[in-house]
């Protein structure tokens, strides 16, 4: 997920992390080539590690390595995203569903606290900062499902779509809705209407994804 790095003790770890945090951060682009060589130079790190990492990136489905040619960034199919998405709104919906039952007092917290954050930066015109809000919410929601397997499936899934969250927001209409859409989510959850909360949720995913692929398909489209 998008914030503050967590706590790693492994140089691989410590590498994996920042890597895996350039791909999401759209520091390395799809297709990226990404060589041991400059990685250890720019990491001040030995090859080992930077090769361990990419393994990971790899079984993370973030990389691809094609034989003789090298590890790259992997580059999303409309398919693609349209899984991710399908998985996501398994996923959330799940967690939504079960948020009734492990809504603490600590939890409601911080739902009000990112609904204040988001409606701070969406007045700020905060594009980035609000999108690192919508990416804790979402983790937070996903935490109500009080399912670890849940948790760490969705976390390796959102990893796979985080560099093209700021084309789901290219409009400002849709930034309006947007911060409209998760203000009700949080306060449908709040109330204990975990169905609607799930509908708006759904129809919110669903739009994210629709602004997604025109933005892939307008890539494809250019010489």
């Amino acid at each position: 997920m998008a914030g503050t790095r967590r706590p790693v003790t492994t140089i691989k770890e410590q590498v994996y992390q920042i890597i895996k945090e350039d791909i999401c951060n759209g520091v390395y682009p799809p297709g990226y080539w990404l060589q041991e060589t400059d990685l250890s130079a720019a990491l001040s790190v030995s090859r080992s590690p930077i090769r361990e990492a990419l393994r990971q990136l790899v079984a993370d489905g973030l990389v691809v390595e094609y034989p003789n040619r090298g590890v790259f960034v992997k580059e999303y199919t409309q398919k693609d995203i349209e899984d991710i998405f399908d998985l996501r709104i398994i996923l959330e919906s799940y967690a939504i569903r079960r948020s009734g039952q492990n809504l603490t007092s600590a939890y409601a917290e911080k739902l009000n606290a990112f609904m204040d954050t988001l409606i701070y930066y969406h007045k700020a015109a905060d594009l980035q900062n609000y999108i690192n809000a919508d990416t804790g919410l979402h983790q937070l929601i996903i935490e109500l499902s009080g399912n670890n397997l849940v948790i760490s499936t969705y976390e390796r899934v959102y990893s796979m779509v985080q560099q093209f969250r700021i084309y789901s927001l290219t409009s400002k209409e849709r930034f309006d809705e947007s911060v409209t859409e998760h203000t009700n989510i949080i306060q449908n959850i709040l109330s204990g209407n975990a169905r609607e909360a799930d509908r708006i949720n759904r129809t919110h995913l669903e739009l994210a994804r629709e602004k997604i692929i025109v933005y892939l398909n307008k890539k494809d489209a250019l010489p």
